[in-house]
């Protein structure tokens, strides 16, 4: 690597880095990140549980009768902005020559958008009618209006603020169904809902005045107290960037490149907060009223079974670590964590080694623990559940995104296309050990699952780097379970005509 400048040095330390992070950065680089090797599919009856009826209920009875001391939190990254929503709608204002099919698309149903109402209001301010605009296809005084400042500045909010869904009486953003959501099943005993929001640090205030503006009114609906706060991806998970020949990105003034590190950032920001259960989800997968009744039902059941299989590891680890342990008891405790937690013992390990078989459960079992809902594969983009081997040779259930997968590899292409599942981003984890410490979650994240991609800055081509992602790479030695879940409880909003599914209809 080239030699660094006192500048260098100094924007560094900035971010909260030191010269041994760049360093290593650069080399990661220079040499890249290995393939994850995926054994075969999960599926259901192998590596995805199916709950039946009674199953559901089962776990629900668990969550519900859960001690009162449990402090329960909704975590939902949202720091994405709503640019890439509106995406043809940009495109269209750059060149209105040929309308897109999206934007006539967009155009033709606009009085079934939850932000038509401001949308007209905010046109007629301005002495335009909408339905004359309409009637002469002028669209790009329309579609101004909407994204940009001079109107209701839709390009340039956060995807949280933007309102998806219309009601009898008011309409939604994602961020108030999260509250909504929030009520039904992360109240904690003192009837009171805790929710962190991952933000831009450009979006926090607007985030903050908004929720704040609203928040009573949910307060007095649900007869609730809302605890709502953000954070922001720390400066030091940033990753720098290098050309193509892995020298450093300098911009024109001379400055080195930094790049956001990806969804794996907020691992950090997941590691501050102290509750026992920790729900989940992204920032625009929500649905009315109508369809949250699925929701609700699967959350709880996902969270009762996180914390009946969390309290029977619990025991085994006390027992473990009590005076008088029998190693008798250790095939038994091998069982359960084969068929509960689907942990197997590595290739080399004599499960007649009563002293290696012990260290190997107990450092096994005393992990952080997550339960994770998957769907049916519809032909989304995006990461699914594997069978992975492990270096030692021991297979562990894995999420696995794309390019963590060698696609050139026949047998590991075989495998992906085989898959039938889908990571929907729908998880309960629970981040403290049997003492009730908090764990590190650093320890149990794989550093190598990092990604490498080509960019672009000011026409020239880069390569920038991403963490391990924060439910792949970044909880790759956590002990895993996946549950399948109703595809209605997966209904993200990529671009706005999405919100023309059924799924985001009220009425």
């Amino acid at each position: 690597m080239e030699k660094l400048t006192p500048q260098d040095l100094q924007q560094i330390q900035q971010k909260g880095l030191t010269q041994n992070d760049i360093e290593k950065q650069v080399r990661n680089f220079e040499q890249g990140f290995p393939y994850t090797h995926l054994a075969r599919p999960a599926r259901i009856g192998d590596g995805i549980y199916q709950p039946g009826q009674v199953d559901l209920e089962h776990f629900q009875h668990v969550y519900h009768r859960a001690p009162n001391d449990l402090s329960v939190m909704k975590f939902v990254p949202a720091s994405g902005a709503a640019t890439r929503m509106f995406k043809s709608l940009f495109e269209y204002l750059e060149d209105s020559s040929a309308i897109l099919p999206e934007v006539e698309t967009f155009i033709q149903n606009l009085s079934s958008f939850a932000f038509y109402d401001d949308l007209r209001s905010s046109l007629e301010s301005k002495g335009q009618e909408i339905s004359q605009l309409i009637q002469k296809k002028d669209y790009v005084t329309i579609i101004r209006e909407l994204l940009g400042d001079g109107g209701l500045g839709y390009g340039t909010l956060p995807k949280g603020m933007i309102k998806f869904h219309q009601y009898s009486d008011h309409s939604r953003t994602p961020a108030e169904e999260h509250m909504v959501e929030g009520a039904h099943y992360s109240q904690n005993h003192n009837h009171t809902v805790k929710i962190h929001f991952t933000v831009l640090p450009e979006h926090e205030e607007k985030f903050r005045t908004y929720l704040s503006d609203r928040q009573h009114g949910y307060e007095e609906s649900f007869d609730l107290n809302y605890r709502i706060d953000f954070s922001n991806q720390h400066e030091s998970t940033d990753m720098v960037a290098v050309d193509l020949d892995n020298q450093l990105f300098r911009q024109p003034d001379g400055r080195l490149l930094f790049r956001p590190g990806g969804h794996g950032a907020l691992l950090n920001n997941l590691n501050d907060l102290d509750e026992d259960l920790i729900f989940i989800k992204n920032i625009d997968n929500v649905v009315p009223d109508r369809f949250k009744q699925t929701t609700y039902d699967y959350k709880k059941a996902l969270a009762g079974m996180l914390l009946e299989y969390q309290q029977e590891t619990f025991q085994y680890l006390r027992e473990m670590k009590s005076g008088g342990f029998d190693e008798a008891r250790l095939p038994e405790i091998l069982e359960y964590a084969e068929n509960r937690l689907n942990i197997f013992l590595p290739e080399d390990l004599d499960p007649l080694d009563s002293k290696a078989l012990y260290d190997y459960l107990f450092a096994r079992l005393n992990r952080p623990i997550r339960v994770c809902g998957m769907v049916k594969n519809q032909g989304e983009p995006g990461g699914g559940p594997f069978w992975v081997k492990d270096p030692d040779g021991s297979l562990s259930l894995q999420i696995v995104e794309k390019p963590q997968i060698n696609q050139n590899d026949p047998g590991q292409k075989q495998i992906l296309e085989a898959s039938t599942h889908f990571n929907p981003v729908d998880l309960v984890c629970g981040v403290k050990d049997y003492k009730g410490n908090k764990f590190d979650l650093y320890r149990y994240r794989d550093p190598s699952a990092g990604l490498i991609s080509t960019k672009s800055k000011g026409g020239r081509s880069l390569k920038a780097q991403e963490l391990p992602g924060l439910w792949n790479g970044g909880m790759a030695y956590w002990n895993t379970i996946f549950v399948e879940v109703p595809l209605i409880t997966f209904n993200p909003v990529k671009t706005v005509n999405d919100l023309l599914r059924e799924e985001h209809q009220q009425i």
